[in-house]
């Protein structure tokens, strides 16, 4: 093992640097995530103003995850080159605000178009960004530390629909979406302030990190310096020998399937099938949420202690199951409760495959192993809404759900085949 690749035990307990950075980062997913959540809110309110069928409406999210899958991979070489991590974090929260506030004075469906793509650029550069991050910060703890990141994004899933619901009844959609670049801007330059030219990583000599280990200070801070093409170009063939990372990434693409439909039609039917008003329409969403937001931690942790093949399996076929249960309860209020149970199996897949695949690379490849796992889950995602449409459109809302059960069920087939990790490619 050379000086470069050494890692360091993590300390028992967490320093306030830590603490502080890792609730940084939390809060700023939390916006990555509150964004596009105010958006699905929105969406009944825009088509009903522009006259949109429901395809019109699902190519609208198929627009916006194609302009992510497409910028994910060139964000993770971006990410692993350059390397100042909490710049291009910086950059992904004004890039994700930004588009909203020209959305709100768009007029045009093709406007429209634009704005999203702009949106699925910027939101897509954040996760090559801060998830090699946080497992280059916790090494031995990836699930829990990913989990409690992925708990920020449910944070921000679970209150902007509150927020919205609320916001509805005294405002427009276009004055909502006018506001909403606030909070993105704050944050941006909060995280630019504090970790603008900063990254986390182990010093590249192994008696640098012996002494920082000592020190207590946990993760350390010290300048990115990225690596050379000729490393990324030798780093990448490893990478793309790495044994499962084909089905891994495949797999993720067909949950993200799932998860990008049902986030796209769960508040049509609820509004248009249901008839709840705004308030309701978003409190069901936020329950969504909400027991995404319990089951994260409970799953990282028993990724870590158990592995993350077993509960990843049981998370993806309980989600099925539930799925299935939901097209018999349509319409009545056991599909309100459905909806609590599929949040908590659904969003607790998330922060493991995320764990698996830092486990499965190289260290120095984590944001291009992140930004091909993202690629593949927004062009899946890219797929999924337009595929949604035209089946809501033909044999009802309804009928969608046939749609995500099938996609959860092959993903869960995909984990199968994948063999189970042994070591942490980050510590070889």
């Amino acid at each position: 093992m050379s000086a470069s690749q050494a890692t360091v035990a993590e300390p028992a307990t967490l320093s306030k640097l830590d603490i502080r950075n890792m609730g940084l980062i939390t809060l700023g997913h939390s916006l990555t995530h509150w964004y596009p959540a105010t958006f699905f809110m929105l969406l009944p309110l825009i088509g009903n103003e522009m006259g949109l069928t429901y395809s019109q409406i699902g190519f609208i999210m198929t627009c916006q995850y194609a302009a992510g899958a497409i910028s994910n991979v060139p964000g993770g070489m971006l990410v692993d080159v350059w390397g100042k991590k909490g710049q291009l974090m910086a950059l992904s929260l004004f890039w994700v605000g930004f588009p909203y506030l020209m959305m709100g004075f768009s007029s045009q469906y093709w406007m429209l178009l634009i704005c999203v793509m702009l949106v699925g650029i910027g939101n897509n550069l954040w996760h090559p960004t801060a998830i090699p991050l946080l497992g280059s910060m916790f090494p031995k703890r990836k699930g829990l530390a990913l989990s409690l990141h992925g708990m920020g994004g449910n944070v921000g899933d679970a209150l902007a629909p509150l927020a919205v619901g609320a916001l509805l009844t005294t405002l427009s959609w276009r004055e909502i979406v006018v506001l909403n670049v606030v909070p993105g801007a704050a944050m941006s330059m909060l995280i630019l302030f504090f970790l603008g030219t900063m990254t986390f990583a182990p010093k590249t000599k192994a008696k640098a990190s012996l002494e920082n280990s000592a020190s207590g200070n946990g993760s350390e801070v010290v300048e990115s310096k990225g690596q050379s093409l000729r490393s990324y170009v030798e780093g990448l063939k490893a990478l793309m020998q790495t044994p499962g990372l084909f089905l891994l990434t495949l797999s993720s693409g067909f949950r993200s399937m799932t998860q990008g439909t049902l986030l796209t039609f769960l508040p049509l039917y609820l509004a248009n099938e249901m008839h709840y008003d705004v308030f309701w329409v978003g409190a069901g969403m936020a329950l969504l949420q909400l027991t995404g937001f319990i089951a994260a931690p409970i799953a990282g942790h028993l990724s870590d202690t158990m592995g993350r093949k077993n509960i990843l399996m049981a998370s993806f076929g309980m989600s099925g199951v539930v799925l299935l249960l939901m097209t018999f309860a349509g319409g009545s209020p056991w599909f309100v409760f459905l909806i609590a149970v599929l949040g908590f199996f659904l969003y607790a897949a998330r922060p493991i495959m995320q764990a698996w695949m830092l486990d499965a690379t190289p260290k120095n490849m984590g944001g291009t192993a992140i930004g091909l796992m993202f690629g593949m889950q927004s062009g899946a995602q890219a797929i999924a809404p337009i595929l949604g449409g035209i089946v809501a459109d033909h044999y009802g809302l309804l009928a969608a759900f046939y749609l995500l059960a099938a996609t959860i069920i092959i993903a869960n087939i995909m984990v199968i085949w994948i063999p189970a990790m042994t070591k942490d490619a980050s510590n070889v």
